[in-house]
């Protein structure tokens, strides 16, 4: 394996982790704040329409962007942004808010993330890279998931934001040690 695909999925997977612990319980934390079925699931709707929409555009914008990276950190930053910004949310309204910029950042990163992929698979290795991304993020979204109810079932929610968004920002760090082909 290219040893930018590597470093690439070693980034993204602090992002799966951080974004992982929150997945299973997330309705819980809509309830906390005072919302009920509905807001999370109309939280989690504007999330990924969105993602959805703004793939479509952002697919068509990246194809006329030569640079891979910055679009990349771009993403990556306002990731970690939202996931700072569940630390501050009190309300119902504050959790749109949260859910369109992960949107937004969401809608940012999946075409750069195939693209930049794509660019460095090894001839006749399509599927076990691809496999190899697919795994790892379901392997550490599923090792998240219970790290996350570890960390509200003995801390709190807070508490699981910063490590999100610690997370994050390491994830952020490596991604800026990636190098675009020439």
């Amino acid at each position: 394996m290219h040893k930018q695909l590597r470093l690439f999925l070693t980034a993204n997977s602090f992002f799966a982790l951080a974004a992982g612990m929150l997945g299973p319980i997330y309705a819980l934390f809509v309830k906390q704040i005072g919302g009920d079925v509905l807001a999370a699931s109309g939280a989690w709707a504007t999330f990924m329409i969105v993602s959805g929409l703004g793939i479509f555009l952002m697919g068509k914008i990246q194809d006329k962007i030569k640079r891979e990276k910055p679009v990349i950190i771009i993403g990556y930053f306002l990731q970690s942004l939202g996931f700072l910004g569940y630390f501050f949310v009190s309300n119902i309204v504050q959790l749109f808010i949260v859910q369109v910029i992960l949107g937004v950042s969401l809608m940012i990163q999946i075409p750069v993330f195939n693209s930049f992929y794509t660019k460095y698979l090894e001839k006749g290795k399509y599927a076990s890279q691809w496999a190899a991304w697919e795994g790892l993020y379901f392997t550490i979204t599923g090792i998240a998931a219970l790290i996350g109810g570890f960390v509200v079932k003995f801390f709190d929610f807070k508490f699981l934001f910063l490590m999100m968004f610690g997370l994050s920002l390491i994830g952020l760090a490596l991604s800026t040690q990636l190098k675009e082909e020439k």
